[in-house]
């Protein structure tokens, strides 16, 4: 110790430490390995200082929770305010530095905060936010998704256990975990950024799927402006008048296609008065965020909850005399339930399905009631499905560089079977939609009945004349 000098316990303890291990392994081999093993555990030590619990009410608490995942994907200044945090830490305890470990950071806090919060590689594509929409983590892999488009990215982890660690940060900070026995997790934001992780042993590799909330405008108007141009003013117009005579509508598409996107501003141009309850497994629609004024009661369900799975949570809304209901995807158990309430008086409600075609929904929809077990018949039943449930099918792809509705059609039944009558369908080539069809008469007395037909087909020649 120099002359003068202070005594410093843990400096001393450090000293200590470090010359055992120079009388064991060698100078600078024993030092490295000591110190590494001291900032494993310093840094243990401040992520489950961070996990804690904080504030007063359980408000409070979850918004520091926030806070914690929204430092981990990225945020600015929610990354800021966790670096204070550490560096107060290490201060009130009296550490500054960790003799023999090397760090590239300008501080001890700033390596802690890299190791605990920090994404790794996963840095360098976050500083390039300009149109991205998600990032897909597959073992050491990184796949950029930037306005429609994958692509492989030019920065890739060195191991698969730096992923790991963030996903070890992502679900500690969330009170989740992942484990040999649940090997899965997701971290839902209330901005709308969703992580999906999945670990070794359930998938091949660890994967991570980031996907972030982009979208800040929501309206058919804004749709069909050149920003978007996921339709036309035609499209919005026929949109418009299908809301207005209250059709039964289906969205299908592949993944990141644009179908939330669609259905929000679908909702966006009902009337802030109308009664509408959605049911989601995870809320994306976020109506009393984006619209405060909407009579809007929104469900979020789990499956493998009895209490609050998806039939029970139908049950309910139907009993808070809804409008329109809003399914966010049709599946196996509640198929059965939603067909009942698209045809006992809830009619202007939407849904997505899985389908490869617009043909082809009314027989999906068909299978999956069929699986409960009642002995329907299958043919009286996708007839029935075609006539009141999926009314009209609207079909949306990443086409020409956009998310486009590629068809709006009107389902039916003639003839034993199912038909699709198209209204209107983008042709790749010109860049543009066509109208093969004009709505049919059945069609166009329900529009007129809500003075709904003449904006988009009474005064539009090119539909008169088809």
């Amino acid at each position: 110790m120099p002359a003068g000098g202070r005594f410093s316990p843990a400096a001393f303890s450090a000293q200590l430490r470090i010359m055992e291990a120079m009388g064991s392994n060698g100078p600078e081999e024993g030092m490295e390995e000591e110190a590494q093993r001291d900032f494993g555990r310093l840094a243990e030590d401040v992520r489950t200082y961070l996990a804690m619990p904080r504030g007063a009410t359980e408000e409070e608490r979850r918004s520091y929770n926030e806070r914690l995942n929204r430092a981990v994907l990225g945020y600015k200044e929610d990354r800021e305010h966790l670096l204070a945090v550490i560096s107060d830490r290490l201060l009130r305890q009296r550490i500054h530095d960790i003799a023999g470990y090397k760090h590239p950071y300008a501080s001890l806090s700033e390596a802690l905060f890299a190791e605990v919060i920090g994404m790794s590689v996963l840095e360098l594509v976050l500083r390039n936010r300009e149109g991205l929409e998600e990032i897909q983590v597959v073992g050491t892999r990184i796949f950029e998704v930037r306005d429609g488009c994958c692509r492989p990215s030019s920065y890739a982890f060195e191991t698969e256990r730096e992923v790991e660690r963030i996903q070890q940060n992502l679900v500690l900070y969330n009170n989740d975990r992942i484990n040999p026995r649940k090997r899965w997790a997701e971290v839902m934001l209330s901005d709308g950024t969703r992580v999906t992780m999945t670990g070794f042993g359930f998938t091949a590799q660890p994967t991570l799927t980031l996907r972030f909330y982009t979208v800040r405008r929501f309206g058919l108007q804004a749709l069909s402006e050149g920003e978007y141009g996921t339709i036309n003013g035609t499209l919005r117009e026929m949109l418009l008048a299908v809301l207005a005579a209250r059709f039964n509508l289906v969205l299908i598409g592949p993944t990141n296609s644009g179908k939330t996107h669609l259905m929000k501003a679908l909702i966006g141009e009902l009337p802030d008065g109308e009664r509408i309850v959605t049911i989601e497994s995870r809320r994306e629609l976020m109506l009393a965020r984006d619209f405060p004024n909407k009579n809007a009661i929104e469900y979020e369900t789990d499956d493998e909850d009895e209490l609050h799975h998806s039939t029970q949570a139908f049950k309910l809304a139907l009993r808070q005399s809804p409008q329109r209901i809003v399914h966010a995807e049709i599946r196996d158990a509640d198929a059965n339930v939603y067909v009942r309430a698209c045809t006992r008086g809830h009619s202007g409600s939407m849904t997505t399905v899985h389908a490869n075609a617009l043909e082809d929904v009314p027989e999906a929809i068909t299978d999956m009631c069929m699986l409960d077990g009642r002995g329907m018949n299958p043919e009286r039943l996708t007839k029935r499905i075609a006539e009141y449930v999926t009314e009209i099918g609207i079909e949306m792809r990443y086409m020409a560089g956009r998310r486009r509705v590629v068809r709006i059609a009107e389902i039916g039944w003639q003839s034993g079977g199912v038909t699709v009558r198209d209204w209107a369908a983008f042709n790749e080539a010109a860049g543009d939609w066509k109208y093969p069809n004009p709505p049919s008469s059945q069609a166009m007395s329900r529009l007129a009945a809500a003075n709904a037909a003449t904006a988009f087909v009474t005064e539009r020649s090119d539909l008169r004349s088809c």
